[in-house]
């Protein structure tokens, strides 16, 4: 990456600028009027204009933390979300019909589970019930954690977490150290391995170029069976015990993200457990930063304490060994003038 070491120490002691909030507007919508995102380059939703933009626009929205609630129950596989994504962010892409046919297909994507990667930053992924052998089809992005574990591992700071739900990453003072990747509890930060030259980082954005103007996820926008609704994280809990509570025989008795790693953005409904359609129940309710507070913290101090002394006892050794050279040298030089001096 284009990045010199004095531009690297200056990024990696400052902390950038963040915060965002939203517009306090709405309850839920499935969608509203498109935005105006001329101001945006959704080329690359990583890059460093946007991240400047991103934070600016954040300053001017009022507090409000919104959320999607994903009813599994009610999701065909159409894979319509995984195109809208793609289409948005200027991912690669096919026509939306090849998307659509997955789910009659013999051999398709859903033959084995998917993560996310730099390519798509969100997967449909199909499961077989318990309890009745039917398919339910699974929506995989970035959870957007309360307290995002990659966000503390980060050791740059090229992560924020907005005051609206959207946890960013900002490629331009990302070094690739992929610590990020080993943190998140979901998996889901992806890497560019394709992209020896310049490789990113990338992950969802929970589409925070739409939702400051006042729009809604692509994804939420394109879905034809509500499986997605967006709003105001408060209200999507209740609304998710509420089904609940008029369908207890339909939906299991808990909310996915409303307390898992502190609490998340995005928030599950299924019909079985939920470790059957790949969502982890080992992950409790502590935020990943807490659980490893202890030994980041010794990372931090390292960095601090102890790197400084390793770099400077390096030039000194470098300096030493140099100066050692050079007067060896010059001793040698004085013995061979003496010897043809002698001579003469």
């Amino acid at each position: 990456m284009s990045i010199n070491r004095r531009e690297f120490l200056k990024r990696s002691l400052t902390i950038t600028m963040a915060g965002a909030t939203l517009l306090n507007s709405g309850t839920v919508a499935h969608a509203i009027d498109k935005p105006d995102t001329s101001i945006y380059s959704t080329g690359n939703t990583a890059n460093e204009r946007n991240w400047k933009l991103w934070v600016e626009k954040a300053k001017t929205l009022p507090s409000v933390q919104y959320g999607v609630l994903v009813d599994t129950t009610l999701c065909i596989g159409c894979r319509r979300c995984e195109w809208a994504c793609n289409e948005w962010n200027k991912n690669p892409n096919k026509p939306i019909k090849e998307y659509e046919a997955s789910v009659n297909q013999q051999k398709s994507v859903f033959d084995s589970v998917r993560r996310t990667h730099a390519g798509n930053f969100t997967v449909v992924n199909r499961y077989i019930s318990s309890k009745d052998g039917k398919p339910i089809y699974v929506k995989k992005q970035c959870m957007h954690c309360y307290d995002p574990g990659c966000l503390s591992s980060c050791f740059v700071d090229a992560y924020r977490k907005t005051k609206i739900g959207p946890v960013l990453h900002n490629a331009s003072v990302c070094i690739g150290c992929r610590y990020c990747m080993v943190a998140c509890p979901f998996d889901v930060p992806a890497y560019e391995y394709y992209a020896p030259l310049n490789p990113q980082i990338t992950k969802c954005t929970f589409c925070f170029d739409r939702i400051s103007q006042g729009s809604v996820p692509a994804c939420v926008e394109i879905c034809p069976a509500g499986v997605l609704t967006f709003g105001k994280r408060d209200e999507l809990i209740k609304i998710a015990h509420e089904r609940i509570g008029n369908n207890p025989e339909k939906y299991v008795d808990h909310v996915y993200g409303e307390h898992e790693v502190g609490g998340t953005s995005w928030l599950y409904l299924s019909s079985v457990p939920f470790q059957e359609i790949g969502l982890r129940m080992d992950v409790g309710k502590t935020p990943v930063p807490k659980l490893t507070k202890g030994y980041l913290l010794g990372v931090k101090m390292f960095e601090i304490v102890g790197a400084w002394p390793l770099v400077f006892g390096a030039y000194y050794a470098i300096s030493k060994s140099r100066k050692k050279a050079h007067a060896g040298h010059e001793t040698s030089a004085k013995t061979e003038g003496e010897i043809h001096g002698g001579k003469h």
